[in-house]
């Protein structure tokens, strides 16, 4: 009755049945230290008296009701979420804080893990991890089929890594942190360059089935590529631009905006020079008339 108070009976209004609460007055229900003064019932003189005539002390301890254990250790969770209705993502909020929290020090046998979104997207990210080199490897050995050469399915491969160089540039340019969505985009962005490359390789191998000598054949694939090869790009990054103002879907856009425009250019310049080098192909000498 003096803090969460008794029902003592019903109000209706209409066909609702509303209880009718007895309790303190909410400055003295909230103040702990009224309990002293709480009167209780006394069957003997049929009245009520104050508690501190009944008992000789009150010692207010406060405990946890519930001990909340991860991994068998006690754990104390720190909830979170950024503004609904505002342009950051869980990402955007926890790398702009991560600095604050992580310089806080913490005693010893005291540890600081973060969960949520990131929690859920590290999980993600270690069971892709777990299937994606067999991927890669089923990739490489159908590139291997293709050219029936190894040193193609290098010189194809060896362009994937250039679109690091416009993905990091991208990512910071927009200050767009690099979540399990930009994961997927990379992933998405390695087999358009995988496409690039065997594209322009064929091109090479084609012009010199027709008769060219091989060092004209490579000039001359890698110039005739650059249109097809521009125009797949420029579609693509156009395609991706809708997905920008979207917080989800803007890592992933920004990752293979930048990401495939770099590396398309690159990829134009690093193809024929590779194809050189792994074929020791010479510059012919100039004839003089």
């Amino acid at each position: 009755m003096a803090f969460s108070g008794i029902n003592i009976g019903l109000y209706r209004e209409g066909t609702n049945l509303m209880p009718i609460v007895a309790r303190l007055p909410e400055e003295e229900r909230v103040d702990i230290s009224t309990i002293e003064g709480m009167k209780i019932w006394s069957p003997a003189i049929q009245g009520y008296i104050p508690l501190q005539q009944v008992v000789l002390d009150v010692n207010v301890r406060w405990e946890d009701p519930l001990v909340v254990r991860k991994n068998r250790k006690r754990v104390l969770t720190v909830m979170a979420d950024p503004d609904p209705i505002g342009e950051e993502t869980a990402a955007t909020v926890q790398k702009r804080i991560m600095p604050a929290i992580a310089a806080i020090e913490l005693p010893e046998g005291y540890s600081l893990e973060w969960g949520g979104e990131y929690e859920s997207s590290a999980d993600a990210q270690a069971s892709l991890f777990q299937t994606m080199p067999m991927g890669y490897l089923a990739m490489f050995l159908i590139t291997i089929f293709l050219f029936n050469k190894v040193k193609e399915a290098l010189i194809v491969w060896a362009t994937v890594p250039l679109a690091i160089i416009g993905v990091t540039l991208g990512l910071l340019l927009l200050n767009t942190p690099f979540g399990f969505m930009a994961l997927l985009g990379f992933l998405s962005l390695s087999g358009m360059l995988v496409k690039n490359g065997i594209v322009l390789l064929d091109q090479i191998e084609i012009e010199i089935a027709s008769g060219k000598e091989k060092y004209q054949a490579v000039v001359d694939a890698a110039v005739s590529r650059v249109r097809p090869v521009c125009m797949a790009a420029i579609t693509t990054v156009l395609g991706m631009i809708p997905l920008l103002p979207d917080v989800f879907f803007k890592p992933m856009a920004v990752t293979i905006m930048f990401g495939l425009s770099f590396a398309t250019v690159l990829t134009l310049i690093v193809v024929p020079v590779l194809y050189r080098l792994f074929h020791k192909l010479k510059v012919p000498s100039k004839q003089t008339a």
